[in-house]
């Protein structure tokens, strides 16, 4: 019986083991494949390869997949912590005592940087519609609501939460910041095809790859200095999803955009973070020889 037993333990340990050895690839794997197992059937519906699926199915489909960057970062820290890191992971989700700065720049600032990225297209400017007080006194539901379904919720905890401490900590912040952007944009792509989403040309993909990587720069910058709040990043991703869709795009229709929805955003945060490269040096508010915001004495980065 103690020869089952120990052969019981080494089944569940061997997969523990080779999770634990490599947290940040088993972690991206999992968000991954929670997320794609997904929405790749929703794709394949779209393109007619499978059959039809209603919106309704396909609205819930879209929001489940964003909670895999959140399913993956609670079975590494399982597993590499244990209830004490999962703890932890979740003392971030409220962690709000961070600066009225910095919120100041996720609620203010950045919708200020999508306006100067769209105004500087050619006709933005000009298409200009003034429906500013029915866009702001919708504005706050809109942002609840995008902050629950529409990504940050389910993401956040995953690519803020697990991945960019771990990262931050093995190649530094600029260099974890650009992986984390490419990982996190690529995770998108399966929605190009998915019927909600821009088309999937060539240079929509390219654009929000770059966006989304001087996005990712942008929100290093702001996590090193919240402390690895998990809450402001959430708000940060809610802020800019909200903006961007409910304000921006309808205040400002040039036809252009009907094309190329993604220059303004594409525009400010790209000069945002080459900015904040320079005058940071790369750091993006992390000190030389610390270790990064959200990892525990105990946490291996590796």
């Amino acid at each position: 019986m103690a020869v089952v037993g120990n052969l019981g333990r080494s089944s569940h340990a061997a997969p523990r083991g080779l999770l634990a050895r490599n947290p940040l690839t088993s972690y991206f794997v999992i968000a991954y494949l929670v997320s794609w197992l997904i929405e790749v059937p929703v794709a394949l519906s779209a393109q007619g390869v499978l059959p039809a699926l209603p919106k309704p199915v396909i609205a819930i489909a879209v929001v489940a997949a964003t909670f895999g960057p959140t399913v993956g970062a609670f079975v590494m820290t399982g597993v590499l912590e244990g209830k004490a890191g999962i703890t932890h992971l979740l003392h971030r989700y409220v962690q709000w005592r961070v600066g009225i700065v910095w919120y100041l720049f996720l609620l203010v600032g950045v919708p200020i940087i999508i306006v100067l990225g769209t105004i500087v297209v050619p006709g933005a400017l000009s298409s200009f519609q003034p429906i500013v007080g029915p866009l702001l006194a919708a504005y706050p539901l809109a942002f609840l609501m995008t902050f629950l379904l529409g990504g940050p919720l389910g993401e956040e905890p995953g690519w803020r939460g697990f991945a960019l401490p771990r990262l931050q900590d093995r190649y530094g912040p600029l260099t974890g910041s650009v992986i984390l952007g490419l990982l996190w944009a690529f995770w998108h792509f399966p929605l190009f095809w998915s019927g909600v989403w821009t088309p999937p040309t060539l240079t929509n993909m390219v654009m929000f790859v770059v966006m989304i990587t001087a996005l990712t720069i942008m929100m290093t910058w702001v996590f090193n200095h919240a402390a690895g709040s998990v809450l402001i990043t959430m708000l940060m991703h809610a802020s800019f999803n909200t903006f961007a869709n409910k304000v921006g795009a309808p205040l400002f229709p040039a036809p252009i955009f009907n094309e190329y929805g993604l220059l303004p955003v594409l525009i400010g945060f790209t000069v945002t973070a080459l900015v904040l490269i320079l005058v940071t040096r790369g750091r993006l508010g992390l000190p030389k020889g610390a270790r990064s915001p959200g990892l525990d004495a105990t946490t291996t980065a590796t």
